[in-house]
């Protein structure tokens, strides 16, 4: 058998509950448990991985089957590689574990979610629903240099939408909320008539012609730009497999002087992390500072591959039983000293755009397309007239290099990433943001 060069192993345990409503009937609501432990072996052929359920840490034999399970696996690899020498770092420790949301029956939690839900059968609305999600998450990690770790988070949120139908017109509109932590759903219960108010006031709004004009981002746009466009670009595996428009360029000019963005994952936001699939605990990092590349995102293997001068590990991330990758965090704009007023007059005439409904990006070309929630128009530096079916899109540098304000307020939003076929907690965020030209797509006259 080929020598075992480094083991690990990460057990992920806990509970998820989940309640679906719509139109005033719960649809769906239970509570699962989950419990997989993974353990890597890397030989000299590359990584082996065996995946055990159930688990038990105090089980020393049963531990030792599945290291020599994985270091079989790990012979027949043929993918060499290997990992960065880095410290552990201290974890950031922060009580989320929410005891006492879990001790309230889901039956409380389902009428709560209907109370929400109810708010939004407004006139006008045709449709409405909610969903609630909490996630108790454990988990246990060991390695071959005898260090080990645990740590528990809670994290919870929910969504609600209301459709608006008028005279063959439909409009959605939704609102959201994630936390790390409890949540208490009492005190959100006016989102039902926000979101049904707004998904009202669309159907009254206009659609523009596209084109090449003025913008300003707000904080939930802004920050899917961070995630999206700059953040998985600055992925390690990006860099080392040459599918990032930002590899090759630290300490270069990548945007304007105003431009800084961080990933973070001590932030207590949705994307907390007290350590990483790795056991490295890591803090803020500046991807871009003052619109210099400065840094990227790393595994041990990454950073191994990339160079150690290029960034730093600790942004490794996976599900229970699954492979880490090269994840972010909290990716956000850092905030500068401009008030809002002052970024709707700098910008005169062009659009404000408000809220995320998806996008695509190619962090290798640097292309991207997202699309609003809505927006305003901006005429002689004041908001003016709602619109819909509006989109940013363009290439990263060239946003980056047209910011040239940025707000003195940031608001960080929740959710989750895709990538590998994993899905992990995230969060993003960003003052609102002027850009002096972008491309604006619309589908109606001007």
């Amino acid at each position: 058998m080929d020598p075992i060069r480094y083991y690990d192993i990460r057990y992920v345990s806990g509970t998820s509950t989940a309640i679906t409503v719509e139109n005033g009937n719960v649809e769906s609501a239970g509570s699962n448990f989950f419990g997989k432990a993974l353990i890597r072996v890397l030989g000299d052929r590359g990584w082996g991985c065996y995946c055990a359920s159930p688990f038990d840490p105090e089980d020393r034999t049963a531990k030792q089957e599945y290291i020599s399970r994985a270091a079989r696996a790990a012979k027949l690899a043929n993918v060499p590689a290997e990992i960065a020498d880095v410290p552990y770092g201290n974890p950031r420790s922060w009580s989320c574990s929410a005891a006492e949301q879990a001790a309230i029956p889901i039956e409380e939690k389902a009428d709560l979610l209907l109370r929400m839900e109810s708010g939004a059968k407004t006139p006008d609305i045709c449709s409405t629903s909610a969903q609630y999600s909490e996630l108790y998450q454990d988990v246990w990690f060991e390695d071959c240099n005898d260090y080990n770790a645990a740590s528990s988070i809670c994290r919870t949120l929910f969504t609600i939408c209301a459709v608006a139908a008028r005279s063959g017109n439909m409009q959605m509109n939704y609102e959201q909320e994630a936390v790390v932590g409890p949540l208490n759903l009492s005190g959100y219960l006016g989102y039902g008539e926000k979101c049904a108010r707004r998904a009202a006031e669309l159907l009254d709004a206009s659609a523009i012609s596209g084109g090449r004009m003025p913008v300003v981002l707000d904080p939930a746009i802004g920050g899917v730009f961070a995630h999206e466009a700059v953040g998985h670009a600055s992925e390690g595996d990006a860099v080392r497999d040459g599918i990032s428009v930002l590899a090759g360029k630290l300490g270069m000019r990548v945007g304007s002087p105003q431009v800084t963005i961080i990933d973070d994952p001590s932030m207590h936001g949705y994307g907390y992390e007290p350590f990483d699939a790795e056991c490295i605990a890591c803090g803020p990092i500046e991807l871009v500072k003052g619109g210099i590349m400065n840094a990227y995102i790393h595994s041990r293997e990454t950073l191994a591959t990339v160079g150690t001068e290029t960034g730093d590990a600790g942004h490794a991330r996976a599900e229970s039983g699954m492979q880490p990758l090269v994840r972010m965090s909290n990716t956000y704009i850092k905030e500068g000293d401009a008030e809002y007023d002052e970024i709707i007059a700098e910008c005169r005439n062009g659009v404000l755009l408000i809220g995320s409904r998806g996008g695509e990006v190619d962090p290798g070309r640097g292309a991207f397309v997202f699309n609003a929630k809505y927006g305003y128009r901006i005429e002689n530096g004041e908001t003016t007239a709602m619109i819909r079916d509006v989109s940013l899109s363009g290439d990263i540098l060239s946003v980056l290099h047209n910011t040239t304000l940025c707000g003195n307020e940031r608001k960080m939003s929740g959710g989750v990433c895709g990538k590998g076929g994993q899905l992990v907690p995230v969060g993003d965020g960003a003052p609102h943001v002027y850009l002096t030209e972008a491309m604006v797509g619309g589908c109606g006259n001007a």
